[in-house]
């Protein structure tokens, strides 16, 4: 896997060379874009850090990884957590740090004294005056969200934040703060240093009803049916689910995955996380365990995801237990519409996409459990 290359140090070396000026536009030329699902240009936001007039600025590596079907940043950690930290220096030297934090998911702990020796090695060599400071997570889903990861880190609830102001200019303690993911920062440096470094490749996080659960390596544009063909499906395929935040659709062996004939379904691609559902499941039995999720994991600081999370749950299992009826499904339609317009962070405006996209896709699986119990 391109992903598990390592830099050695050199590509710190060649960001000395260059400056700060010449690794943006590097990574500009580059094309690298972000990894954790927003795709923004990586150069763009680094600038915008660097350019905010301020005595300090931090960067951060967001490892809390918590959406359901991702682990793609834990086999980074565990096999390449020397390229990611170069990632991280040479982020810092970009914009001007002193000081990095891994906000580290908690439950992966155990890979925190690897980690670790990771750091120590790497700053003992790359002799550069920045601290590198382990953060394990709150065990909160919402804190995999910007603001609510750098209040956790400041010692507070992780509650989601307003924005604006972004964190690139007003994030740990008032100070203008990078925060990029483990995959993102990993292709910095493989970008800096790599003349061959591809921007089109991915990791997908695969698993599901198939029988080679696992974190793979694709272009984009790659067709289903290659990815099918590894993953290898324990029975006939009914839907594939982008984790909880990406929703749900059809399985199409011949569409190409890019961004734009997964969000034209109205899903989101996410960071490439594949759940594969088979044929013996109802997607309203899915959707379900999705919204407990959601409910579960809301923070409960906006009233439309606090409380619309909970009437979404309600409304699945009234129609789970068969005293549903039509009008409760367009009910849910305008719940979940209302609350992703309405809410204040990522979390709610995400919360209703599954919802959605079965209701779209999936009708007959809602059918078949209404007015069960007349």
């Amino acid at each position: 896997m391109k992903i598990l290359r390592q830099t050695d140090l050199e590509a710190l070396e060649k960001a000395r060379m260059l400056g700060s000026d010449g690794v943006l536009s590097l990574l500009e030329k580059k094309g690298l874009v972000g990894r954790g699902g927003a795709a923004f240009s990586t150069a763009q936001k680094w600038r915008t850090c660097r350019d905010t007039a301020a005595d300090e600025r931090f960067v951060v590596c967001n490892a809390d990884e918590g959406e359901p079907g991702s682990f793609k940043d834990k086999l980074i950690i565990r096999h390449n957590a020397e390229t990611l930290i170069e990632g991280i220096l040479i982020a810092a030297y970009t914009i001007g740090a002193k000081r990095c934090f891994i906000y580290l998911r908690g439950e992966y702990d155990y890979l925190r004294p690897h980690l670790e020796e990771q750091i120590a090695d790497v700053l003992s060599r790359a002799k550069m005056k920045v601290t590198i400071e382990i953060v394990r997570g709150a065990g909160a889903y919402i804190c995999g969200e910007g603001t609510a990861l750098l209040q956790s880190i400041m010692g507070f609830r992780g509650n989601a934040m307003y924005k604006p102001p972004n964190p690139t200019r007003q994030g740990l303690w008032g100070k203008p703060t990078l925060i990029n993911n483990v995959e993102t920062l990993t292709c910095a440096a493989q970008a800096v240093l790599f003349d061959d470094w591809d921007p089109n490749l991915r990791l997908f996080s695969l698993s599901g009803n198939i029988r080679n659960p696992g974190v793979y390596e694709f272009p984009l544009g790659v067709k289903m049916s290659s990815v099918i063909d590894v993953a290898r499906p324990e029975k006939k395929l009914k839907a594939m689910s982008f984790g909880c935040a990406g929703g749900i659709m059809p399985v199409d062996k011949n569409m190409s995955i890019t961004p734009e004939a997964i969000c034209k379904e109205d899903c989101q691609h996410g960071n490439y996380s594949i759940i594969f559902i088979d044929e013996t499941h109802n997607v309203v039995d899915i959707v379900y365990s999705i919204a407990k999720f959601y409910t579960y994991e809301s923070c409960g600081k906006c009233t439309p995801c606090r409380e619309g999370t909970i009437r979404i749950l309600n409304l699945l299992k009234k129609i789970r237990s068969g005293e549903g009826e039509k009008k409760d499904l367009q009910i849910l339609r305008e719940l979940a519409t209302h609350i992703q317009d309405t809410s204040l962070c990522g979390l709610g405006e995400t919360c209703g996409t599954h919802i959605l996209t079965s209701l779209e896709h999936f009708p007959k699986d809602y059918e078949a459990y209404l007015g069960k119990k007349k």
